[in-house]
């Protein structure tokens, strides 16, 4: 039973650096990718960054430069660091997993069969 568990959302003002932490366990696949998903209010969830198990990984254009995605050593969490937050990446952030193996982990929705519940992001 995979279960993924997100932590270390808040309300922050613009500017400031936030870091959200997934942990997952039951999760017991070689190959995979460790994706952070979003979704303001009255806006489809989206894509956000990514990391495959070699600690590869891949970012939507609107947070490159500014969020960075990693992993322990252990590879039962997965971190994103958000620096210079604004208001627009204010939403619920979302830890996902896929056992699928990618070249490059896509940002899509679809490819990532298991789902964290969400922390709380806002940026004033």
């Amino acid at each position: 039973h995979v279960q993924l568990v997100e932590s270390g959302g808040g309300s922050v003002q613009a500017g400031v650096s936030l870091r959200l932490s997934c942990a997952a366990s039951g999760y017991t696949y070689s190959s995979y990718c460790m994706g952070w998903f979003r979704q303001a209010p009255g806006k489809e969830r989206e894509g956000v960054a990514a990391i495959d198990s070699d600690g590869s990984t891949s970012y939507a254009d609107s947070v490159k430069g500014r969020f960075t995605i990693s992993q322990d050593n252990a590879k039962t969490i997965s971190y994103l660091q958000m620096d210079t937050l604004k208001p627009e990446d204010g939403a619920m952030y979302y830890c996902a997993a896929s056992s699928d193996r990618y070249a490059v982990c896509p940002l899509l929705i679809s490819r990532y069969k298991f789902w964290g519940q969400g922390t709380q992001v806002t940026v004033s």
